[in-house]
């Protein structure tokens, strides 16, 4: 590994000091934003009963649902997959990612694109899942998580697993395989194609789920970007393979007309282009090294850029237009990257409904920053627990949920709850009732494997979806029965 490499690896490793943060902390930006701590959930101080959640342990990840009703966070270390409720943040549910097999009914049929070569009994050994990062389908029907690895793969070298999850349930009713250490993963604009990014060995899977039938999903072939690794280490001994991955592939996006995915290198410099309508990669978008998330929002192209804590643009016209025109693998840009300084060890970022505003999780900092993209600059910054990682930000813009992973069980474990009030209300208001919903190619009344029937077609009509409607037909019926009894009496 180059020295360059080794010495950013070692810088984003080493360990900063504990920090925590308060309910009630506030940042205010004139003309700006306001950002206040409003709550928190964590598991790194027992005393403290009115935030206390054993359910966080190592939370890496965290989805709003595309309707707001509630958030997913994705606890690594204690394998599960906690929901809470917007409204209040009560729990709603825990789901557990352990199984006494990889096979059974409720898996997909093995691909043979992703084969045990370490563990021959693999399939069928018992493990837990570690989750890390999710996407939803569906127009938010399903959750998908990846594992970044079955437990008894102690070096991430065999095939992991990804988890479907019925929202309407909260429940696991399918699961496929993927190749090795899954981090990241995404959806097509048109809901057809969901992109596994695999930080393990150079590759990245790719799964139609095309129609309404989980069953009928498939993997396709996977892509390699450059080369695909060689996976050869002990099966007694842990290695470090956040550092042993080769490109360390990790943000991944596809554009917005489906015809490109890209992804992040975070260990070899770039943003690979794959071109899914031959499903090949392509080459390399230049200009960026150790790229970790990626985003594009309001004709733009973001990018967090961990070691050096950055967060770098560019407009996607100028994206697109160098991928048209590449000549070889290098995909020059003719636009440079605009460049803001956040804090150290950027991580997760996302944007306000009307873009004006990024966030970003700066995990060496221990702390959220906010970048006015009008001048690409830092308005604020708030303290979070360390180490922030995950990060994700209400429909409405209002709500900002941030995770707060361990390292080395020290600091951590914890969820920081946000409330962002913006200067120009309006404008974020409106820009949230005009964002496009997640493409839904789900029937209105389909079922989903393990779904009750009551809760589809006029059962959903009378119950809840249409209430004044079932109101009146609940008025109705007590009217129509009185009267007939009446008659009868009579």
């Amino acid at each position: 590994m180059p020295l360059m490499c080794m010495a950013c690896l070692w810088a984003a490793n080493a360990q900063p000091p504990v920090v925590h943060s308060h309910i009630g902390q506030k940042v205010e930006a004139p003309g700006a934003l306001t950002i206040t701590n409003v709550g928190k959930r964590q598991q790194h101080d027992w005393r403290d009963k009115a935030t206390l959640d054993t359910d966080i342990f190592s939370p890496k990840s965290v989805n709003f649902h595309p309707d707001g009703s509630k958030y997913y966070v994705n606890s690594l270390e204690g394998c599960a997959t906690v929901v809470y409720a917007t409204n209040d943040n009560h729990k709603i549910k825990v789901i557990h990612h352990r199984f006494e097999s990889g096979t059974g009914t409720l898996w997909a049929p093995a691909s043979g694109y992703y084969r045990f070569t370490h563990y021959p009994d693999g399939e069928r050994r018992a493990f837990s899942g570690k989750p890390v990062e999710s996407t939803f389908s569906h127009g938010g029907r399903y959750l998908w998580v990846p594992y970044y690895r079955r437990t008894f793969d102690i070096n991430a070298q065999d095939p992991s697993a990804v988890a479907i999850i019925d929202t309407r349930t909260d429940s696991i009713v399918r699961m496929m395989e993927t190749g090795p250490l899954p981090k990241m993963i995404a959806c097509s604009h048109d809901g057809r194609t969901i992109a596994v990014t695999h930080w393990g060995n150079n590759t990245v899977g790719l799964i139609d789920v095309a129609g309404n039938d989980p069953k009928a999903w498939h993997h396709l072939p996977y892509v390699v970007v450059d080369h695909e690794l060689a996976l050869n280490f002990s099966l007694t001994h842990e290695v470090n393979r956040d550092a042993n991955s080769g490109l360390l592939l990790r943000g991944t996006v596809f554009t917005p007309d489906d015809k490109y995915l890209l992804v992040g290198c975070m260990g070899g410099g770039g943003i690979a282009v794959i071109d899914l309508t031959s499903h090949k990669y392509v080459g390399k978008i230049g200009g960026i090294s150790n790229a970790r998330h990626l985003i594009i929002n309001h004709g733009y192209l973001y990018a967090s850029v961990n070691n050096a804590g950055l967060v770098q643009r560019v407009p996607l016209d100028s994206v697109l237009s160098a991928i048209a025109s590449r000549q070889g693998s290098s995909i020059g840009l003719r636009c440079p990257w605009q460049v803001c300084k956040v804090g150290s060890g950027a991580r997760t970022i996302e944007a306000s409904p009307s873009g004006r505003f990024i966030f970003a999780a700066c995990n060496s900092s221990s702390a959220l920053y906010a970048i006015d993209t009008r001048q690409m600059k830092v308005v604020a910054q708030i303290p979070i627990d360390s180490y922030p990682v995950g990060l994700d930000i209400s429909r409405d813009g209002h709500m900002l949920v941030v995770t707060s992973q361990a390292r080395n069980y020290q600091g951590g474990n914890a969820v920081n709850l946000l409330r962002v009030d913006y200067a120009d209300e309006a404008a974020e208001r409106a820009a949230a009732t005009t964002m496009p919903q997640p493409a839904d190619t789900l029937a209105t009344d389909s079922v989903a494997p393990g779904e009750p029937v009551a809760s589809t077609g006029l059962w959903k009509t009378i119950t809840g979806e249409h209430w004044p409607v079932a109101a009146t037909l609940a008025v109705v019926a007590l009217l129509t029965g009185v009267f007939i009894y009446s008659l009868r009496k009579k």
